[in-house]
C-alpha cells in the first residue's frame, strides 16, 4: 500500500482556464492554463472582495493569464496584491498586475534558500525561483493587512520555500495557502530552496490554527482543513519510516531509496521524489539518526547512524 493511500485527496477540479467563479462570498478564482505533473491544471490566482479588491498570486508570466485576470477586475480597483511564495508559477505575473493597477504588494520577502549550497553540492533542486522579485512591504508572522471588508493575516510557513506565507482571513475561517498543503496531492520540498524541518513545523503551526477552509495554490479548496493537515504530518511521518526500512537493509543511495518508497510513481516525478527524499534525508542527518559520510546531499550515500530500536 502506498504512504498516500490515507490521504483523501480530491482531484476533482473541473475549472477552466480564464473562467471566474465564486466559490465563497468574496472570493472569486481564476485558472492559469499552465498544467504540468507540479502544478496539475495550472495555478490559481485569487480575488477578494468587491469594488476595491486585493489579488492573491497573480500566477507566472503568462500573457493570456494576466490579462484574463486584468478583465475579471475590470471596473474595480486593486489596492492589494499578496504573494504566497517565490515560484515560477505563483509570482512573476507581479509585475504587470501593479503596472496596471498600482496596487502595493505584500509578501514575506524575496526569493531566498533555506540553507546554503555545500561546497560538495555537485546538483540540486531544479524547482524554478523568481529570483527578481521584491515586494513593496516585507509582512512578518502575525501582522494583519485590511481592505475593504476584509482583513488578512500573514501567517508564515517555510517549508515549501523559505519565504513561504499563508495569509489567514480568520472572520471567515478561511486560508489562502499556496503551495504548503494541497488538496490535489503532496506538496514538494526541495532542498536547498526547501526543508523539510521547516515544513513540519509550519503544518504543526496549522493545526493549531482554526481556520478551516483553505484555498491552494493549486487544484480544489480544502474543507476540513485541520484534520487534512493532520492526514499531511501522518504522510510524512510515513514516508520518513519507509526510507528508514529501507535504510535499515543497508546503505543506499536516493535513486535506490525512490525505488523502494516510491512504487508506480509517474516517470516525469522521479527527480522530484528524489529531492523530496533528500529533504527527509537532511532532517534524519540533523537530527542523528542517519550518516552521509559529509554533507548530505542528492549524490551521497547514506545509512543508518544506529540501529532502529
Amino acid at each position: 500500500m502506498s504512504v498516500t493511500d490515507d490521504i483523501p485527496f480530491n482531484r476533482d477540479f473541473p475549472l477552466l482556464p480564464g473562467v471566474v467563479d465564486e466559490p465563497v462570498p468574496g472570493v472569486r478564482r481564476l485558472l492559469c492554463g499552465n498544467p504540468s505533473p507540479f502544478t496539475f491544471t495550472g495555478t490559481v490566482s485569487y480575488i477578494l472582495g468587491r469594488g476595491n479588491v486585493a489579488i492573491v498570486d497573480p500566477g507566472p508570466d503568462d500573457e493570456t493569464h494576466l490579462s484574463a485576470l486584468l478583465d475579471a477586475v475590470r471596473g474595480e480597483t486593486v489596492t492589494h496584491i499578496f504573494v504566497t511564495h517565490t515560484h515560477l508559477d505563483h509570482s512573476p505575473g507581479v509585475p504587470r498586475i501593479k503596472a496596471a493597477t498600482g496596487a502595493t504588494v505584500y509578501a514575506e520577502g524575496p526569493h531566498r534558500a533555506s540553507r546554503p549550497k555545500y561546497a560538495s553540492e555537485l546538483r540540486s533542486s531544479e524547482s524554478g525561483a523568481d529570483r527578481v522579485f521584491r515586494p513593496d512591504v516585507m509582512l512578518k508572522d502575525g501582522e494583519t493587512v485590511s481592505g475593504d471588508g476584509w482583513q488578512l493575516e500573514a501567517v508564515t510557513t517555510p517549508g515549501h520555500t523559505a519565504n513561504h506565507m499563508a495569509f489567514a482571513w480568520p472572520e471567515r475561517g478561511l486560508t489562502f495557502i499556496g503551495d504548503h498543503v494541497m488538496g490535489w496531492s503532496t506538496s514538494i520540498v526541495a532542498p536547498p530552496d526547501g526543508s523539510m524541518a521547516d515544513y513540519m513545523a509550519s503544518l504543526e503551526k496549522l493545526t493549531r490554527r482554526s481556520e478551516q477552509l483553505y484555498f491552494p495554490g493549486h487544484g480544489p479548496h480544502i474543507p476540513d482543513a485541520v484534520r487534512f493537515v493532520e492526514f499531511m504530518i501522518r504522510h510524512r511521518k510515513a514516508r520518513e519510516a519507509s526510507i528508514l526500512h529501507r535504510l535499515s537493509k543497508g546503505e543506499a543511495d536516493i535513486p535506490s531509496i525512490v525505488r523502494a518508497s516510491y512504487i508506480g510513481i509517474d516517470p516525469r516525478l522521479v527527480n522530484a521524489a528524489g529531492h523530496s527524499v533528500l529533504a527527509h534525508l537532511e532532517d534524519l542527518v540533523a537530527r542523528g539518526v542517519v550518516t552521509a559520510g559529509g554533507d548530505p546531499t542528492i549524490d551521497s550515500i547514506y545509512r543508518l547512524a544506529r540501529p532502529i530500536a
